[in-house]
Parts: structure tokens; C-alpha cells; sequence
């Protein structure tokens, strides 16, 4: 890929991490930072996060007002006594909001645990609402398991729209890995790909 996703913060590119405890410079009308977010922005964007902060960064953007989405998936954790189905999220550091002003951009900046907004070179990487409402779709259909993302690029078969049934409407790649059907829903914005298994019944109409 030309561009590597990345966080602008000068903080993470000096250590390699997240200090949300020095992000003073995102309010402050004379860092050089504040006027790299200048512009205004609206839309969906892509909240870097600290590591592990995933939920409490969506959880604290809900509570100031700014809307959020935190795409989820089930997995199953093994302790030496049980096991566990837990919710954990489907792009690490990764939380999405919607932007609606320019108060808004740097607010959600001043959640604790985020860091700054992911660009592709020197353009931030949006998401369109179509993009969202795919996520939203695969993370709460019951049908679809084994969520993965992956940013390989499949070139077997062709971008087809299911017709009907649960999965209506959903544009996708049918793929077979080790014998089983897959879909591939491509998140151009961010340059990733969803990969799910599918119950047969689910892929007959296209």
C-alpha cells in the first residue's frame, strides 16, 4: 500500500505510545498540533485509542455527548478452571465517531485514552455512513461467525449484493479458505477487510 495508516500525535511517534495524560496540546489555540486539526472535519472518523481503552473511550464519548461506534466481537477466553464468551473489539485502538462540528472534533480528543485521529498520508481516514452500517450489520447478525480482519487484498470471485434473507443488501466477495465459504466485506476507508463464516443457507440468493 502507498500509505500506511498512522497517529499524528508527537507524543506516539516519539515512544511509540499513548500518553492521553499529555494531550493538553489538542485544546491549546497555540500548539502547532491544534492547527493541524484546524479545519474542520464532519463525518465519520477513525479515533486512535490506547491500548485496552477501547471500551472506555466509547463509553466516555457517549457520556459528553459526541456519538460513537464501537464495532464488537465474541470470543472465547480459556481460564484454568472455565472458559469465558467475552466482547472484545474487531479493530484494535480503533474507536469511530461521528463528527458533526468542529467543537466536536477536538472534544472527542479530550477523552481520556485518545490519542488522535488516523490519517492515510496527510489525509484523514473517513468512513462513509455505508461503511458504518456494514460493520454494525456483521458485529450483531447472529449468523455470521468468526469475525476476523485482515488488510490482503482478495482478488477471487467479484463484489456481489445478497438479495434476501438476513443478510440482505450486504455487498461482499464470496471467497473458500480450507473448504468452507467466507464472505470479505472490503472497509476501503480504514483499508481493511472483514472476513466471516457463513451458514450456506445465507449465501443462496446473490
Amino acid at each position: 500500500m502507498k500509505d500506511e495508516p498512522f497517529c499524528p500525535c508527537p507524543f506516539f511517534v516519539e515512544s511509540g505510545k499513548c500518553d492521553s495524560r499529555k494531550r493538553s496540546y489538542s485544546l491549546n489555540s497555540n500548539s502547532q498540533l491544534f492547527m493541524h486539526f484546524k479545519k474542520p472535519y464532519y463525518g465519520w472518523y477513525v479515533l486512535y485509542v490506547k491500548s485496552r481503552f477501547e471500551k472506555k473511550v466509547y463509553e466516555n464519548l457517549k457520556k459528553i455527548g459526541v456519538q460513537a461506534f464501537l464495532p464488537q466481537v465474541k470470543t472465547i477466553r480459556q481460564w484454568n478452571d472455565r472458559k469465558k464468551e467475552i466482547l472484545i473489539p474487531l479493530f484494535s485502538s480503533y474507536v469511530f465517531v461521528n463528527i458533526t462540528s468542529s467543537f466536536e472534533f477536538h472534544k472527542a480528543l479530550s477523552v481520556n485514552g485518545a490519542c488522535c485521529y488516523i490519517q492515510f498520508g496527510t489525509e484523514y481516514a473517513k468512513v462513509s455512513e455505508k461503511e458504518i452500517n456494514q460493520m454494525i450489520f456483521l458485529t450483531n447478525e447472529n449468523i455470521i461467525t468468526n469475525l476476523e480482519i485482515s488488510p490482503q487484498l482478495f482478488k477471487v470471485g467479484e463484489t456481489k449484493q445478497i438479495k434476501d434473507g438476513p443478510l440482505s443488501g450486504l455487498e461482499c466477495e464470496i471467497i473458500k479458505i480450507n473448504n468452507s465459504k467466507k464472505i470479505v466485506v472490503n472497509i476501503k476507508s480504514i483499508r481493511q477487510n472483514i472476513i466471516a463464516t457463513l451458514s450456506q443457507q445465507s449465501l443462496v440468493s446473490l
